[in-house]
């Protein structure tokens, strides 16, 4: 393996992990905010509400995007397979 296909490897892997981690990153955000100025406005300070509200939100974006999640992972894994078998011969 030389130093290019070393490069590439890790940098698909950065990307495809970054992929995967957008959209439960950008939904905590977003539920994060929302609740932060709800809990404000109301002059609520249970702390409990806003963890509740970004769990249950993060366990419907993975059942939203569970599928496509595992598709690009299985797909990146394939990829590396097939270049590690591509090498050895």
């Amino acid at each position: 393996m030389n130093e290019e296909v070393a490069l590439y490897v890790g940098r698909r892997a950065l990307e495809v992990t970054m992929l995967l981690m957008a959209p439960v990153l950008i939904v905590t955000l977003v539920v994060g905010f929302a609740t932060a100025m709800l809990q404000a406005v109301t002059s609520i300070r249970d702390m409990t509400i806003g963890l509740v509200l970004k769990l249950a939100c993060i366990g419907v974006t993975l059942v939203v995007c569970g599928g496509w999640m595992m598709q690009t992972a299985v797909g990146f894994t394939r990829d590396i397979f097939n270049m590690i078998e591509s090498m050895a011969k």
